[in-house]
């Protein structure tokens, strides 16, 4: 991820601090191709959601199915750009883990070697961010 900031900067000439990443879910209206690389940035596929599932004909979160604890991601689309420009409306900070374990070892930097990052997915307006929280909703690698 670090890699895709410093190409990104270089490309663009812009300070790496000043960068962030927002994220595209690929979905049936945008046809995007994953066989093909991006931009800028990079498609990450093989995650899964726990503790909901995503609806790929209205773009959101939505509730789990009954007995289904986990379900696919789509590709998500990495892209780097610079952190004022980014906006996310109606979002859920969804945390990536590496493993099941919500735990890890602490690391010198004060970070959890269980988790990769944090990315922010398109919800219902009907829900707020303790909706999924409540139910424990992360990726997994």
């Amino acid at each position: 991820m670090t890699g895709l900031k410093q190409n990104y900067a270089r490309k663009y000439v812009i300070a790496i601090d000043e960068l962030n990443f927002d994220f595209e879910v690929f979905t049936e209206q945008n046809k995007r191709n994953p066989d093909v690389a991006p931009p800028d940035g990079a498609y990450v596929y093989g995650m899964f959601l726990e503790g909901c599932q995503w609806d790929s004909d209205i773009n959101l979160l939505q509730e789990s199915a009954p007995k289904k604890l986990f379900t696919n991601m789509p590709y998500l689309w990495f892209k780097p750009g610079k952190e004022v420009e980014i906006v996310f409306d109606h979002c859920y900070t969804c945390p990536i883990y590496k493993t099941l374990d919500r735990r890890g070892v602490l690391s010198t930097t004060g970070h959890s070697s269980n988790h990769v990052c944090n990315i922010e997915l398109p919800m219902q307006k009907k829900h707020s961010l303790k909706h999924w929280a409540k139910r424990g909703v992360a990726l997994v690698t």
